[in-house]
């Protein structure tokens, strides 16, 4: 690539998922946080049904007020799982009087959250069209974003979890009271319930009773087809960490204490409070730890981190009494709300810089692929043609 050639980053959000919202702040987050001089930022917007779009007037977050795929200058586009074409490919149904433009893309920033981009099935797309993407790949994507998945790796890996119990939509369906009954056994009131890959608190509740569990699955079983019911740890510290890197070289942040009026952060403090995402909700940074106890924090994020074999960049939300010193880790996002810029930033690491290092550790991960040789050529097609097919109605005879 030519040293004046600017990096072209497309940047998705939006997408078919509860948190969209959500999505299209932290896009324009980030968006706002690339240097112009050094980069070309592509809007890539997924509507609420999953069309794709790109163009202009995306890059504007007051055009979201109303149906911005209507205005001049937005054209539909799909990014292309083949690497002859690198990118998007704008007008794809193009009729007889247009034609089809294709957008090539140096790197893909994905920040969309939860279902259908975060959870790995957006990764995966890239990973087809080898095209270089920020944060988390295909299998640390899909183990962090399930919560159910995410406890059985990290428990096996010696990381300090919450004690839960998990089931499905047909479980609860077909027997409801063997579920209760099941959970009342392995755990104690209160728990709280939650939909097993959904994010920003979205569907989860809190439980002192049976009357209020069901309730609160009711709800949390028409968001998602598996649920978790975890046991409430008693007078528990939000502690949350930041964490950076790739390989064996991880650093964390500054560690940060949410503020919460209520019994847990819902959707409302995280992102409606003043419009700035999670920046705006109410925070002590940093968290007033002992220094053994902030420092054992941050090697239990780093380990989780290598645990799930992630990259880039993650925000890991922990449970803490401090009294006693307990640990336990709460959740991992890969793609968490404002990109925790906020949490960098204490630690002397502007946004700027930031998607800057994003961006380089999603090439270097993509240089490593690279040197895996995936043109294996055996003569096995022509032994099999000369022999036939057994078993099948095209055997030779």
């Amino acid at each position: 690539m030519s040293a004046n050639r600017k990096t072209v980053v497309g940047v998705i959000f939006g997408g078919r998922s509860v948190e969209h919202d959500v999505s299209i702040i932290t896009g324009h987050q980030v968006i706002r946080a690339f240097d112009p001089e050094r980069y070309e930022v592509v809007p890539i917007y997924i509507d609420r049904t999953g069309r794709w779009f790109t163009g202009d007037p995306l890059l504007e977050l007051k055009n979201f007020k109303n149906e911005v795929i209507s205005l001049k200058g937005v054209v539909s586009a799909i990014l292309s799982p083949s690497i002859q074409h690198h990118g998007l490919i704008l007008n794809p149904t193009a009729g007889r009087f247009e034609k089809s433009e294709i957008k090539r893309l140096d790197v893909v920033f994905p920040t969309i959250h939860g279902s259908h981009g975060e959870d790995g099935t957006l990764q995966g797309l890239l990973e087809l069209a080898d095209i270089a993407y920020v944060g988390c790949g295909v299998l640390a994507s899909a183990i962090a974003n399930d919560k159910i998945m995410s406890k059985i790796v990290l428990s096996q890996q010696g990381v300090p979890i919450i004690e839960g119990v998990s089931f499905s939509r047909t479980e609860w369906l077909q027997a409801p009271d063997k579920v209760i009954s099941h959970i009342i056994h392995e755990l104690h009131y209160p728990v709280f319930v939650k939909p097993a890959t959904l994010g920003s608190s979205i569907g989860i509740g809190k439980a002192a009773d049976e009357a209020l569990l069901r309730a609160h699955i009711e709800v949390a079983i028409n968001l998602d087809q598996r649920v978790l019911v975890e046991q409430a740890i008693e007078d528990p510290t939000e502690i949350n960490c930041a964490v950076m890197g790739i390989g064996t070289e991880i650093t964390a942040s500054v560690l940060e204490q949410p503020v919460s009026w209520d019994q847990f952060l819902t959707f409302e403090e995280k992102y409606t409070r003043g419009g700035e995402g999670m920046k705006s909700a109410d925070r002590i940074i940093p968290a007033p730890l002992p220094e053994e106890l902030a420092t054992k924090i941050k090697n239990i994020a780093i380990q989780a981190f290598r645990a799930i074999e992630g990259r880039g960049t993650a925000r890991i939300d922990f449970l803490v009494k401090p009294k006693t010193g307990e640990v336990y880790l709460n959740e991992i996002n890969t793609m968490p709300g404002s990109l925790a810029f906020y949490l960098w930033q204490e630690t002397d690491l502007p946004p700027r810089n930031m998607v800057d290092r994003l961006v380089a550790i999603a090439r270097e991960a993509q240089a490593e692929k690279r040197k895996n040789n995936y043109d294996y050529q055996t003569s096995l097609v022509n032994l099999v043609e000369s022999r036939g097919l057994k078993g099948t109605k095209g055997q030779k005879r």
